[in-house]
């Protein structure tokens, strides 16, 4: 009788959602170059997008999973269903190729963190060259992507660990910073008082904007899991909520706790690399602890970077091979093997990753190449984010149309002037991106970065062209 009863499904809790959400979107270290670029003004940058910014994109990213619950390509399928299909492949394409600077900046941050576990200190960059750095960073992509198809679960398991655990980190370290300085640590931000705060509204403060939205954009992500959802309509604004929460208690009080153990007008040059975990050092010498915080950090911050690897690489090549329409995408590149993975996307993922790592090797040293491709992140993943807000205005647009479980401000007109500003200020925000952060104005290296800037931008999505001339060319066999 047990054979002939139908598999219990497995439902995703509305709390895991939000921490593989949180596993894509924010994390330690993403508090750590704001507040190199932006000083300790960055606070009032991050309370300005939490409400103005934030907040909204999540609501909108709940209203449109609801809208769209049963399509299987998640931000493409909003497009494409509010829109046309050409746009829906655009948004796929971009979003997909968007992935592979995260992927490779990710893998780096893998290599980062052993290297801390094991050396104990920042002499990375002295001990590895550039070139195999880049060889290493490939070869935990390619080990990544070979795990992904041999073990189920893994995915959930990962986020649930290093989520979770990296949560706890940013807590303790923000409640022990406190407590550090309550017991006599000297704050070293000086004047601390409420005219550091204050933005300095230069084009360097608002190239370095880009990089903020880059560190709190991906709450998409979690559309294609909505369908493994027992209560969809109660469950996935809950999760949207949490993860803002969350969010927000990471990078303002997160960011508050950095300026009481390093002077925000005098940081150290390999910052976004290192930050972490001379934080994690500073603290534990604060408390009498040496360098066990640091060295618990560096194995939570490994853990936590191949959560976010794991599924960086498995939601948004399902995003890619999800809902595309048959025009414009070749049959091979959405085939998928019999553990239900379009195997030929991880295969471009492996050759754009190759392709990021050969222009890296042109920069001088591997903290370069880590700060550059923050930058490109800054550029690239805000452009992709502009597609949600496109959508959310075309939805909003056609409300006779389009009917959901939840909606985020009822009134159309409101509505569509809070999606106008979130989709002009990323728009303009990954423009300015473009500006080189780690050079001045004028030097070789500041034309090197400006050019690595724009050819990498061109080359990831210039290739979105050839796939429907693929197809074409397909087409034209299947008729002959």
């Amino acid at each position: 009788m047990n054979e002939l009863e139908p598999t219990k499904k497995h439902y995703l809790k509305w709390q895991v959602i939000a921490l593989i959400d949180f596993v894509t979107i924010i994390s330690f270290e993403n508090i750590f170059y704001p507040f190199q670029n932006q000083g300790l003004s960055v606070v009032i940058s991050w309370i300005f997008l939490l409400f103005s910014y934030v907040i909204p994109y999540e609501l909108i990213v709940s209203q449109l999973s609801l809208t769209f619950d049963n399509q299987s390509g998640g931000l493409a399928s909003w497009v494409r269903r509010s829109s046309s299909d050409r746009l829906g492949y655009w948004t796929s394409w971009m979003y997909w190729v968007q992935s592979v600077p995260y992927i490779v900046d990710v893998s780096n941050s893998v290599i980062v963190s052993f290297s801390w576990m094991f050396l104990g200190n920042n002499t990375l960059d002295k001990r590895m060259s550039t070139f195999w750095f880049g060889m290493l960073t490939f070869a935990i992509i390619l080990i990544f992507i070979l795990l992904e198809n041999v073990f189920k679960n893994s995915l959930e398991i990962l986020s649930l660990i290093g989520g979770g655990a990296m949560f706890i980190m940013s807590v303790l370290f923000v409640l022990l910073a406190g407590y550090s300085v309550m017991h006599g640590t000297h704050i070293a931000t000086q004047p601390f008082n409420w005219g550091a705060f204050m933005p300095n509204f230069s084009l360097k403060y608002f190239s370095t904007t880009g990089l903020l939205i880059f560190a709190m954009s991906g709450a998409e992500l979690a559309a294609p899991y909505i369908v493994q959802m027992r209560d969809p309509k109660h469950e996935f604004p809950k999760a949207m909520w949490l993860l803002a929460l969350m969010t927000a208690f990471l990078t303002i009080f997160g960011t508050l706790a950095l300026a009481m153990f390093f002077n925000a007008n005098h940081i150290p040059h390999d910052f976004k690399m290192n930050g972490p975990y001379y934080a994690f050092s500073l603290l534990g010498q604060s408390l009498g602890l040496g360098k066990i915080l640091m060295y618990i950090f560096a194995v939570v911050q490994a853990v936590f970077m191949m959560a976010q690897l794991a599924v960086l690489l498995d939601a948004s090549s399902r995003v890619f091979a999800g809902d595309v329409a048959d025009k414009f995408m070749p049959k091979w590149m959405t085939k998928k093997n019999k553990n239900g993975r379009p195997i030929h996307s991880y295969m471009m993922t492996s050759g754009l990753s190759l392709f990021l790592l050969l222009l890296t090797g042109t920069l001088p040293n591997i903290n370069t190449i880590y700060n550059w491709l923050l930058n490109i992140n800054g550029i690239i993943s805000p452009y992709k984010t502009a597609w949600v807000f496109f959508a959310f205005v075309a939805v909003r647009w056609q409300t006779k149309k389009f009917k959901s479980d939840y909606v985020f401000i009822n009134n159309r007109t409101g509505a569509l002037l809070v999606g106008g500003w979130c989709l002009v200020f990323t728009f303009v925000c990954a423009t300015l991106g473009f500006i080189p952060q780690e050079a001045s104005f004028g030097t070789k290296a500041f034309d090197h970065q400006l050019l690595l800037n724009i050819i990498t931008v061109i080359v990831l999505f210039g290739l979105g062209f050839v796939m429907p001339i693929m197809r074409r060319r397909e087409l034209k066999k299947e008729a002959a």
